[in-house]
């Protein structure tokens, strides 16, 4: 079976999530870090979010996205449609005209109308949407947060922070090297 969204969406999901109780700007590299998920895939998906309005990014060490908005303003039909583009989940063949037993051309009792297999895939489409619309990111959270120890979001906070200090680290290490003239390992 064929999913209707891609693995881009729950990526996504889960990428924003981290971003609702962290106060400071998280790196698309340290998302996909902390959930094994490829980093290129993730550094181009969260600029379509950016673009939405979702997202806010911050350059620098301590540089990253964090939430434009509070999760409560962000539906989750928000999420998905910048990152799928808003596409259709069905997309009509009007194979109903195509009938072996017309001869030349289908009937105009045959093709009037929306198809009724559309008409159908389009309600679901539309409900589907409608609960998108009334689920927010924080509702997700709640959900999420519920489920988890407590204390794994106070871990998951000292995750990020270590990735700072790390980068951090890493770039003053370099520059003394780049002073003293030895070459970077």
């Amino acid at each position: 079976m064929t999913s209707l969204y891609g693995a881009s969406t729950e990526y996504v999901l889960h990428s924003l999530l981290w971003l609702v109780d962290n106060p400071a700007p998280v790196s698309s590299l340290d998302l996909a870090e902390l959930q094994d998920i490829p980093a290129a895939f993730v550094a181009k998906q969260l600029p379509k979010l950016e673009k939405a309005g979702l997202l806010t990014a911050a350059e620098g060490l301590r540089g990253g996205y964090r939430l434009a908005r509070p999760p409560e303003e962000i539906s989750i039909l928000a999420v998905v449609d910048a990152v799928e583009g808003g596409k259709s989940l069905f997309n009509c063949q009007e194979i109903r005209g195509r009938c072996a037993l017309f001869a030349q051309r289908p009937p105009e009792w045959a093709v009037q109308g929306v198809c009724g297999i559309h008409a159908v895939m389009l309600r679901a489409e539309q409900a589907m949407r409608q609960e998108l619309a009334r689920s927010s990111l924080a509702d997700l959270a709640a959900a999420v947060r519920n489920k988890a120890p407590s204390p794994f979001f106070g871990e998951a906070q000292a995750w990020f922070e270590g990735r700072i200090q790390t980068r951090r680290t890493g770039r003053a290490r370099q520059r003394r090297r780049s002073r003293s003239g030895s070459p970077a390992a």
